[in-house]
Parts: structure tokens; sequence; C-alpha cells
């Protein structure tokens, strides 16, 4: 090609691809200030008082929940967020790739450690409680937001829980969440990180509206069961005892000893 033509077509395409870079650095900068106006808002809105202690140091503060990794377990030890009655949507979105957890100093477990493993990637924070945006969805799906779970027990009586959380949200106008695998005793392993396999999964949910705070707790066996998750309400007092881990300790002492051992059924709708 002539060296007459080379040059004006040169600049024609520096001209364009610089027009491009600009219009996409700006997109970029617009959604980094949405990410952080979400979080902003999300941080704001988050009462850290129901935060439990960490038995690991390893806390780790997300948009849209909060965790206490355990590093020798490669995952949560618990995942504590509040669901409120505005995140209750039905969106549809993509379902992204599970990635690590860089804010982990230690990173978080690669998923491939549950391919072929016979394990559900278990979600703790459930995917279907943050489908009031894709960031928050997509932040589901950082692999210390996930633990092995048996997959009927995660297809059935778990997520059963989970629908009967999000119904407890809309009722009450909001409820706080901590959940999480108890990491204690003889627990197999999978993947060549040593992923522990919980052989039991704990759920408490509080609800503070109109500062009449009450709270109902679960620990159910990581199997396959028909039964009502009911039949696994159990104090939380019982479930510190089994995990090692205190769950409210900035809340008030009176209001903390009341919550913890309460097992009052009836205040949650079960006849």
């Amino acid at each position: 090609m002539n060296r007459k033509y080379i040059y004006p077509l040169v600049i024609i395409i520096v001209t364009v691809a610089l027009y491009y870079a600009d219009d996409f650095f700006e997109k970029d900068t617009n959604s980094v200030e949405n990410s952080s106006s979400t979080a902003q808002r999300n941080s704001e809105e988050f009462n850290d008082s129901f935060l439990p202690a960490s038995t690991t140091g390893a806390i780790v503060k997300h948009n849209f929940f909060t965790l206490s990794y355990s590093e020798k377990d490669e995952q949560a030890e618990w995942v504590a967020y509040e669901l409120n009655r505005n995140d209750l949507a039905k969106n549809e979105f993509e379902r992204p790739y599970f990635i690590e957890d860089r804010s982990v100093k230690t990173y978080s477990a690669d998923w491939r450690n549950y391919k072929n493993s016979g394990y559900d990637r278990g979600h703790l924070c459930p995917a279907g409680d943050r489908r009031f945006s894709f960031e928050a969805y997509n932040e589901t799906f950082l692999t210390s937001n996930i633990s092995p779970q048996n997959h009927d027990f995660n297809a059935g009586i778990w997520n059963r829980l989970e629908q009967k959380v999000r119904f407890w949200a809309e009722k009450y106008d909001g409820v706080y969440v901590v959940t999480g695998g108890v990491l204690k005793g003889n627990m197999k392993t999978i993947g060549d990180e040593n992923v522990s396999v919980p052989n039991e999964f704990y759920k408490i949910v509080v609800d503070a509206s109109e500062g009449n705070y009450k709270a109902i707790a679960f620990l159910i066996p990581n199997k396959s069961s028909s039964e009502s998750f009911y039949n696994y309400a159990i104090s939380i007092n019982e479930i510190e005892a089994k995990t090692g881990i205190d769950f409210f300790p900035n809340l008030p002492d009176s209001v903390e000893t009341n919550l913890e051992q309460m097992v009052d059924l009836k205040a949650w709708g079960k006849k």
C-alpha cells in the first residue's frame, strides 16, 4: 500500500480506538462509583450489633454479607446478613462462575475442590436472597460463601428453610440471619485443599422489629431428610456449645441472654 494512504489510515484507527477507550473507561468509572454507593448504602443499613464473634480473627465485610473465614476448614465459620422486605426480588440473572474471595487474606478455596466430590457447592448466604441486584447476586458466588452440602439436604430441607426465612423477612419487614456449618468433630474433607465437610449446618434468624427481639435457631444434619425443619429447632446456646462461637456479644446482656435461650416456635407461626 502507498505510504500516502497508510498514514491517514493509522490516524483514523487511533482516533476510533481512543474514542471507544474513553467510552469504556467512563463506563468502568461509573460502575465503580455505583458499586461504592451501593456498598455504602448497605453498610449503613446493616446493624453490626448482630454480628457474631470470630474465633479465627478473619472477618471479611463484603457489600451484602459479612463472614468469618476458617482457613483450616477452607470455608466460613459463619456468614451474617440482613434480609429486608425490599430485598425480596425475583430477578433472573445469568448464573456466574464461582471465584476465589481475594478479600480473604489466605484466599478462599478453589471451586475445583468440589468437582466430582459428591457434594454441592452450598451457598451460605443464598443467591435467592440477593436477587435485587446483579452485584449482590454475583457476590454470593464467592467461594468463601459456600460449603460442601449433601445434594438432597441442599435441595430439600435446607432449601425449605431458606424459603421460610424469606417468608419471615416479608412478614416482619426484615430479619437478621447467621448461618454456617459446624466446623467441629470428625469431618470428611474434599479436594486438594482439604475442604471440611460439616456434619451439621445451623441457621439463626432474629426479628428485631419494633424493638421486640425474638430468635429462632436450627441445627440440621447434612443429609437427606423429609422431616420438618421445625423438628431441628434448638436454642442459640446449644449452637454456641457445638460451635464455640459467641453469636451476639454486641447486644445488651439482657437482650442476648433472652435471645440465646429462646425456643418459641409459636412466636414464629408454628401451630
